[in-house]
């Protein structure tokens, strides 16, 4: 198995995680093999909001290392699998994750966002799939924020994801968000919308009881 630089979690806590990201993204995989034939997960922006400072390997985003405090929000716990589109773990994949906080800012210098940083929120990650193509992280639910007159974007978490051959830019989305559908780069996935779409779920009962839980695989081509 990879490395993984865990943060703040727990080895307790990352082996109860992996105990349910194995079933979970097990569970996942074979429905989406049977209802998707293992379609590509679709392209979504960089966006404007790229970390410009190295990423830390954090897999805890609701704590900043040397802080007491914790982010604020809903603690989210987002597992899944990275795969080709025959199915096979892409392992040793690096998989960058950064978003805006519970009150919709990015800890970004150009975002001009009125709403308040939160400096108990990391922010960004880069993780590392294991031998089974699997990544995990703790973070915080983001919220919707406003793109320009009269208009809003989803609440989503940016994903850029590079394996031995791909190397993919996307973006995670939340079911029933009223934002996704006047999205205009939502709606660049067409068909395919749905694999961009996650539900939140209850948590297990080794989480976090006020968590969710929320499985997202990503397929590559080759990996």
């Amino acid at each position: 198995m990879a490395t993984y630089s865990i943060g703040d979690l727990s080895r307790r806590e990352i082996l109860k995680m992996s105990a349910v990201l194995g079933v979970a993204s097990a569970a996942s995989t074979r429905l989406a093999a049977a209802q998707t034939a293992w379609r590509r997960t679709p392209e979504q922006i960089l966006g404007p909001f790229y970390p410009m400072r190295t990423l830390d390997q954090n897999a805890d985003l609701t704590k900043v290392p040397g802080r007491p405090g914790r982010a604020a929000g809903l603690v989210l716990n987002v597992m899944g699998q990275v795969l080709n589109l025959k199915g096979e773990p892409v392992r040793n994949a690096k998989v960058e994750i950064w978003q805006a906080n519970t009150y919709g800012r990015y800890a970004h210098p150009s975002d001009h966002n009125t709403a308040p940083l939160d400096p108990n929120f990391e922010g960004s990650a880069l993780l590392t799939t294991d031998n089974d193509g699997r990544y995990r992280f703790k973070t915080i639910k983001p919220a919707a924020y406003p793109a320009g007159p009269n208009r809003m974007r989803p609440a989503h978490i940016h994903f850029q994801v590079s394996g031995r051959q791909d190397r993919l830019v996307t973006q995670m989305y939340f079911e029933g968000d009223p934002y996704l559908e006047p999205d205009r780069f939502f709606q660049t996935a067409l068909e395919q919308k749905d694999l961009l779409v996650a539900k939140l779920l209850q948590p297990t009962p080794e989480m976090e009881p006020e968590s969710k839980l929320a499985v997202f695989n990503i397929v590559l081509n080759a990996g």
